[in-house]
């Protein structure tokens, strides 16, 4: 009986927990029209609970009421669902790929237009940029990153990077292929290091929400890691459509995982590499 009364408890909590979610999600769509219904439950969960921790706020109904009355609590949590921005180079395997199959991909395209969606800001973007710029493609390749976070969105347009940074990156470059100087990509001054200005000036920053917004141009090829893994099952089959729409044919598609057989317009697709997310539309 006990045993029994401490499962009801647990459900009960559960429950209310999930209603509380349900709640929060709904007062950020109506008040502010960012839509996170879609995503994942066990990856909200985890995000909202670091911040409740982060912010000592004990309930999610307590975390609710700042999120009506207080803009600069809304600002939190949608920031804390959102993708979080990356470093340069922070995942040299990732970076590898880009180098190894992304960059050979876009040769053959005379002016190729390359979309981050949702990107993991300037680290995603820069580093992407200087891949680019390693394999002579810079000059006629345009990056759109994009985001659906209006405050990340200013930040990344006016980012600057600590200098003293620029080391530790460089360990991280290497284990990527590269075999430059990291430095020698970017403007110093007062101690923050920025890319440079040709560089960055074949970047285009854009708020766009992957859960609402159609497709609004067509690339040689899309990139996106960071949130898919945080989309339910019906948000992600939604996203893989609107980049099969986006994308030009024969371009590539990276993401965060395989396709399976269960996903919209897998048979589209030819794997570039065995067991890696990444492929070319052929459909």
């Amino acid at each position: 009986m006990a045993a029994l009364t401490a499962w009801a408890s647990f459900a009960a909590g559960v429950a209310t927990e999930d209603l509380e979610i349900e709640l929060l999600l709904e007062a950020l769509f109506q008040r502010y029209g960012v839509d996170f219904r879609g995503y994942a439950r066990p990856a909200l969960r985890r995000k909202l609970g670091e911040l409740m921790r982060a912010l000592q706020v004990g309930t999610l109904s307590a975390l609710q009421e700042r999120v009506l009355h207080q803009g600069g609590a809304a600002a939190q949590v949608m920031r804390a669902l959102s993708v979080e921005p990356s470093a340069p180079f922070a995942e040299p395997r990732h970076a590898r790929q880009l180098r190894e199959v992304l960059v050979p991909a876009l040769r053959s395209s005379a002016l190729p237009r390359v979309w981050l969606a949702e990107c993991a800001g300037v680290g995603e973007a820069w580093s992407l940029a200087i891949l680019l710029a390693e394999a002579n493609l810079a000059a006629r390749t345009e990056v759109y990153a994009t985001v659906s976070n209006e405050e990340m969105l200013a930040e990344a347009r006016d980012a600057t990077l600590p200098a003293a940074e620029l080391a530790r990156y460089q360990q991280d470059y290497e284990s990527s292929g590269g075999g430059g100087k990291l430095a020698e990509y970017f403007d110093v001054s007062d101690d923050r290091a920025s890319l440079l200005p040709e560089l960055k000036s074949h970047i285009t920053w854009a708020q766009y929400s992957l859960v609402t917004d159609a497709s609004f141009n067509e690339f040689q090829a899309i990139v996106c890691c960071r949130a898919l893994p945080d989309f339910g099952p019906v948000l992600r089959q939604r996203v893989l459509r609107l980049f099969h729409e986006s994308l030009a044919p024969f371009g590539v598609l990276g993401i965060d995982k395989p396709l399976t057989a269960s996903d919209a317009l897998c048979d589209r697709y030819l794997q570039l590499a065995p067991g890696q997310p990444w492929y070319k539309r052929v459909g």
